[in-house]
C-alpha cells in the first residue's frame, strides 16, 4: 500500500467513511474509491458494491489479471434507546458480534454506569443525542424504551438518515398507533416500511435475553445483506 493510500485509509477512517481499495496483483496502479463517489458505471461497480455492503475482502479474477478488493468499512454500531433490560443484554451480544453499541436514554435513574458498564451512555434525549453522534450507513436505531416521546423522536431522527436497520420494540398493535404518531408529527410515509416492528426475528422471544437475540440476529442479517434477499 503506497504511503498516500495509507493517509486516505487512516483519514476515512476517522471519518466514518467506506472505501475499497483495488490492487493489481500482477502489478499496477492502486484505486481509492469510496462509497460515496461509487460510479454506477464503474466497470467492477457490482463487486465494489458486494464489498461495501458486506464489508469482505475478495480476489477477482479479471481480462486484466487478478484484482484485490480489500475493504475498509467503519465498525458498525448499534444505538440503543432506552436503558432497559432488553438493551442490558443487547449491550453483550452487539460487542460478541462486533457491533459498537451506544446507549441513549434522557432518564438518568435508568441510564446509569451500574448497569451499563463499559459503554457509552449518554443521557439525553434521542433527538439531540443522535445529531451529535451522526447516522451513517453503518449504524443502526433501536428502540427499547417503550415511551412514546422517547421512543417516536429517535424514530424521526433514523428515518432522516440512512442507517441500515431501524427496530421498535411493540406490539404490532402498538407499531400501528406509533406509525400513526410518527404520521402527524410528518415523517415521510413512504419511509415506514424501514421500520422492523414488532422489533426483531420471529423466534418466539419471551423473555429480555430471547428478545435481545432475535434483535441483535435482525441487525445482522441487514448489515450482511442487500435490501430484499
Amino acid at each position: 500500500m503506497q504511503k498516500n493510500t495509507l493517509t486516505a485509509v487512516l483519514d476515512a477512517r476517522r471519518d466514518r467513511r467506506a472505501l475499497v481499495l483495488i490492487t493489481p496483483l500482477g502489478g499496477g496502479d492502486e484505486e481509492l474509491v469510496s462509497e460515496d463517489g461509487l460510479d454506477a458505471g464503474h466497470e467492477h461497480a457490482a463487486i465494489l458494491g458486494e464489498c461495501f455492503r458486506s464489508g469482505r475482502s475478495k480476489i477477482v479474477e479479471t481480462v486484466k489479471g487478478e484484482l484485490f478488493f480489500q475493504a475498509f468499512l467503519p465498525a458498525p454500531r448499534i444505538m440503543i434507546i432506552g436503558a432497559t433490560h432488553i438493551g442490558q443484554v443487547l449491550v453483550r451480544l452487539a460487542r460478541e458480534v462486533g457491533i459498537e453499541p451506544v446507549v441513549v436514554d434522557p432518564r438518568t435513574a435508568f441510564a446509569t454506569e451500574e448497569r451499563f458498564r463499559d459503554v457509552d451512555i449518554i443521557t439525553e434525549w434521542p433527538g439531540e443525542a443522535l445529531e451529535k453522534i451522526g447516522l451513517d450507513r453503518r449504524c443502526g436505531v433501536v428502540c427499547l424504551a417503550h415511551v412514546p416521546d422517547i421512543d417516536d423522536e429517535a424514530l424521526g431522527a433514523a428515518l432522516d438518515s440512512d442507517c441500515f436497520y431501524i427496530g421498535a420494540l411493540g406490539s404490532s398493535r402498538s407499531h400501528a398507533k406509533r406509525l400513526e404518531r410518527l404520521k402527524e408529527k410528518g415523517c415521510a410515509e413512504a419511509e415506514f416500511g424501514r421500520i422492523h416492528g414488532p422489533v426483531g426475528l420471529d423466534i418466539g422471544s419471551v423473555s429480555p435475553a430471547e428478545i435481545a437475540l432475535s434483535i441483535i440476529a435482525e441487525v445482522v442479517r441487514d448489515l450482511r445483506t442487500a435490501p430484499g434477499e
